[in-house]
């Protein structure tokens, strides 16, 4: 009996209030306190982990409407004999509600100061209970704010009383706080080692397309310096127009037909740890050469040329990898043309790219880079790490054996018995916009051509070989490159090259008198400037002008002893100069267009010879 009496006197109070509820409804609409808007507390950021996590994914937890907690009344065990007994502390409590002292202690802090930035919709809701792990996070937010206005020596606005409150909320959640920061502190340790460990195997495939329409004009074709003054030695003009035409059959003019051609290449990049890449390079091309079948000399080559019938390739299989944290590794090989100096070192050429720089193959970059490409081992090396004065030096080393060569098991070939080029470069960077470069190769060529990469003159590329004898050639090259970025939109860089090359070989003419002697020297002499223009009236643009001497055969040793050859000499008479312009107009992201001019003033470095143009519309489609 005594428990019905004292349920009736816990329901009684709700009863009134529903009938009053029912009785004010009827008359007006009248909120109830419980469903009354929010207040929307502003707070400054804050970088504190407990505060995010509370601004960020609130727990939402409705407050009971009226009619749920009469329910709840009514459902109550008639024969229930469970004691409450009374809360002295808020520890005790399993959460905290909005009567709470604690809440309501945390609320006046959150007012005073807006150290809880809120909830998505703006508003603080402070008529829900929090968990007790919720209300710790709450309060370290305000822990947070206040230290930073005592930092900041704003102490005055703090109350002694909040300070009071602060430090009794503190005791009773020190647990929820130690636990909540400890959390923090782990799930941060996790990221970073997340970070630092994630990867991903898998593979991107990354393309370029090429389509270009090539053309040259000029008058005849270009003969050498040794070929001119077998002409020039004819008496009559007849016997001058017989012998020039023995040293260019089919016709002597330059080869004048407009071309379309393409190159394809798609990149395979695989990372196993996040810091290295396997680089897959398939290739399809078509474009031939404007080499001396077409006009007389390589000095007209395009940059971006080569021609395998667009049958597809392995052109390169290439992976690099960090050494620390100062080197980085690359390993490769391929078809063709395999590993390469110029991608894999700093050339200081801001027209380096084939597909988006200079549009002739001697402008891109020195051509003593070109002195080797295939399998090998290319190793760069920083001396300091970032903001020291040994991040300044970048040294780059590298050995380089043709792909044909490098795998092939018989004499005269492999890795060490062939041919290679071993190549040592230091630039120095005493600025962002100002680089140096000194670089060295040495290099062998056991059929003694091949020597200038196919840039320069026809005794530059060969300065010992003749129709009958093929003369093995070891090579000394040396050459300084700089660049220097006059301001944002205009870079000046230049280069000389010379190279000191060797006949290792006694051969041709007679053996009482041979045209090449074993140690016979040749000076094989470049330079070029270079002027571009980045993002020139637009941005992604790039106008590029390039000015220059291709390699040139100044001095030989070649048939000097040898009374039979007539004054014959592998040796460039006159100077040739290469001139260039062209400019790449990006139309978006994925493709631009360079349409460009080259011109040649003396052809093989003889003056005797016509102008010769060479001119392309490259457009380029990357993806």
């Amino acid at each position: 009996m005594s428990q019905i009496i004292w349920r009736s006197l816990l329901v009684a109070p709700m009863g009134v209030t529903a009938l009053l509820a029912t009785s004010a409804s009827a008359q007006t609409d009248v909120k109830p306190v419980l469903a009354q808007e929010p207040v929307s507390i502003a707070a400054p950021r804050s970088n504190n982990p407990a505060q995010s996590v509370l601004a960020q994914e609130p727990v939402s937890i409705e407050a009971p409407q009226s009619i749920e907690t009469l329910r709840s009344i009514d459902t109550f065990p008639e024969n229930s004999s469970t004691v409450m007994g009374q809360v002295t502390s808020v520890s005790q409590l399993s959460d905290v509600r909005p009567t709470d002292w604690a809440f309501q202690a945390l609320q006046s802090l959150v007012e005073r100061y807006g150290c809880i930035v809120g909830y998505p919709d703006k508003t603080f809701r402070g008529n829900r209970a929090l968990t007790r792990f919720e209300f710790a996070a709450g309060l370290n937010a305000c822990l947070d704010r206040v230290n930073e206005l005592i930092a900041a020596a704003t102490a005055d606005l703090v109350k002694k009383e909040d300070l009071v409150t602060l430090q009794r909320l503190q005791e009773e959640f020190a647990a929820e706080l130690a636990t909540l920061r400890g959390q923090v502190d782990a799930l941060e340790a996790r990221t970073t080692t997340l970070e630092k460990q994630q990867f991903s195997t898998t593979t991107k495939l990354t393309g370029e397309v090429i389509f270009a329409v090539n053309g040259a004009i000029g008058g005849d074709r270009a003969l050498n310096s040794d070929q001119q003054r077998q002409v020039d030695n004819e008496r009559t003009d007849a016997q001058r127009e017989a012998r020039r035409n023995t040293f260019l059959p089919n016709g002597r003019g330059v080869r004048e037909n407009t071309t379309f051609s393409d190159r394809v290449r798609l990149n395979l990049d695989t990372s196993f740890s996040g810091k290295d890449r396997l680089r897959t390079r398939l290739q399809a091309r078509n474009i031939v050469q404007f080499n001396v079948a077409t006009t007389g000399t390589n000095m007209t080559r395009l940059g971006f040329d080569g021609d395998q019938g667009n049958a597809v390739e392995l052109s390169r299989l290439e992976y690099r990898f960090p050494l620390g944290d100062l080197t980085t590794v690359f390993i490769g090989t391929g078809t063709n043309d395999g590993l390469e100096y110029n991608d894999s070192i700093p050339t200081l050429s801001p027209t380096e790219s084939s597909a988006n720089g200079s549009i002739s193959r001697f402008g891109r970059f020195n051509p003593i880079y070109r002195a080797g490409t295939g399998t090998g081992l290319i190793l760069n090396h920083k001396f300091g790490s970032e903001f020291t004065f040994g991040s300044k030096f970048n040294l780059s080393l590298g050995y380089l054996v043709p792909t044909g060569v490098a795998s092939n098991p018989i004499n005269g070939n492999g890795l060490f018995n062939g041919n290679y080029a071993a190549l040592g470069q230091l630039v120095f960077q005493p600025s962002p916009a100002l680089s140096l470069g000194f670089t060295y190769v040495n290099a062998f060529y056991r059929n003694g051509s091949g020597v200038s990469g196919g840039t320069g003159s026809a005794f530059a590329d060969s300065p010992f070989n003749n129709a009958t004898t093929i003369t093995p050639t070891t090579t000394n090259a040396f050459g300084l490159e700089g660049s220097f970025r006059l301001s944002p939109g205009m870079i000046l860089s230049a280069w000389g090259g010379y190279t000191r090359a060797e006949a290792r070989k006694t051969g041709g003419g007679t053996p009482a008198d041979p045209i090449i002697n074993r140690g016979d020297k040749a000076d094989i002499w470049n330079w070029a400037v270079t002027l571009a223009f980045p993002d020139f009236l637009k941005e992604g643009n790039l106008l590029g002008l390039v000015v220059g001497q291709p390699p040139r055969a100044g001095g030989s040793d070649y048939g000097v002893r040898n009374p039979l050859v007539n004054q014959a000499r592998r040796r460039d008479l006159d100077t040739s100069l290469h001139l260039e312009g062209f400019y790449r107009y990006r139309i978006n992201d994925n493709i631009s267009i360079t349409p460009g001019l080259i011109v040649i003033f003396n052809p093989e470095h003889n003056n005797s010879n016509d102008t010769t143009y060479i001119g392309t519309i490259r457009t380029t489609f990357a993806f």
